[in-house]
């Protein structure tokens, strides 16, 4: 596996398969079906022959180049998304 990480935080928001081509750039990183447009060749690092952890998702994990380290800061997207869901059908209760 591939992993791109931001130089300043170690944050891990992608994963690619080994055979996967990306291409750094000083504007960006180019990957098979996308491109990356706020990261690149001066504030990103492509660690390649890495093994993530089997629950990594994008942001959960800082990868200093060796270790893998959870985020303090990470927040699972569907918890996040049913607490809005949550406030969203309270305020809607609250206005009938």
């Amino acid at each position: 596996m591939q992993t791109i990480t931001f130089n300043d935080t170690t944050l891990s928001p992608y994963t690619f398969a080994d055979e996967d081509v990306l291409t750094a750039t000083t504007t960006n990183i180019t990957c098979p079906d996308f491109i990356i447009g706020d990261m690149n060749s001066t504030n990103a690092t492509i660690h390649t022959a890495v093994t993530p952890p089997d629950d990594w998702q994008g942001n959960k994990y800082l990868f200093d180049g060796s270790a893998w380290t959870l985020n303090p800061n990470w927040t699972d997207p569907k918890l996040r998304e049913i607490a809005e869901l949550e406030a969203r059908l309270a305020e809607l209760k609250g206005a009938s």
